[in-house]
């Protein structure tokens, strides 16, 4: 009996030590998101930004307003595979060089587009020539992919499912910017490509999660006083003789 109890008692302690710690875990979580959201909101409540010249700088100035003007290189544009922010219809986010005065190529998401109009010819209103200037917002990409269900890029058929400056520069042939711009909701002339795709909106259940765990660890412990008090009970009823 004392080995039964001994047995429930480690097998308790383990899955609730699990529980407490998966519930801090995200609390934790929680304040990591209440940060970035309050990044966010401030970043965007900031004045405009000059257009840094490195990824150390940039990276200080994520989600910050920035301007940028220069020659589109329409020869070298990267549908990458994403969802129109209001109706979530599938389509691609135009992803767009821009030569600059200096001779520096930017990356700029120009917005979005449904999959029938990837052939440039199909919006040809929407690629103005000569020089233009794009208004939007600074973007730091991911280091790889940003996420375990996202697919790989592959360059070779211009299938792109995340934004990777270093590999469409190299596609491209041109040495571009680390760093790259989400255009704003600015309309272009033929309604493509879409602006004013960033998601600024970012998910926090962490409490709700938090709270689940905790709450299941307290289950645990009711569950394990009452299974502790029947192995008690029962070791203590006198086992009758024929």
């Amino acid at each position: 009996m004392r080995r039964r109890i001994a047995k429930l008692t480690v097998t308790a302690l383990l899955a609730f030590a699990a529980l407490i710690a998966l519930g801090t875990w995200q609390v934790e979580r929680l304040h990591w998101k209440e940060g970035l959201i309050a990044a966010r909101a401030a970043a965007l409540a900031a004045p405009p930004a000059e257009l840094p010249t490195s990824l150390e700088a940039a990276r200080k100035l994520e989600f910050r307003r920035v301007r940028a003007s220069g020659v589109f290189l329409y020869d070298h544009e990267f549908p990458v595979n994403g969802t129109e922010k209001e109706s979530g219809q599938a389509g691609y986010l135009l992803v767009t060089p821009l030569r600059r005065a200096d001779g520096s190529v930017l990356l700029v998401d120009r917005g979005w587009i449904p999959w029938d109009r990837r052939d440039p010819a199909s919006r040809a209103a929407g690629n103005p020539a000569g020089t233009v200037e794009v208004a939007g917002l600074l973007r730091i990409p991911s280091d790889g992919k940003p996420g375990w269900f996202v697919p790989d890029n592959d360059p070779r058929k211009n299938q792109w499912f995340y934004v990777d400056p270093a590999a469409m520069g190299r596609a491209a042939g041109v040495s571009v910017l680390p760093f790259y711009i989400d255009a704003g909701p600015a309309s272009n002339p033929g309604g493509y490509p879409l602006g004013g795709q960033t998601n600024m909106e970012l998910p926090n259940n962490h409490l709700q999660y938090a709270i689940t765990w905790y709450s299941l660890a307290g289950v645990l412990v009711v569950i394990y006083l009452l299974m502790l008090r029947r192995e008690r009970a029962a070791s203590a009823t006198p086992t009758s003789r024929p």
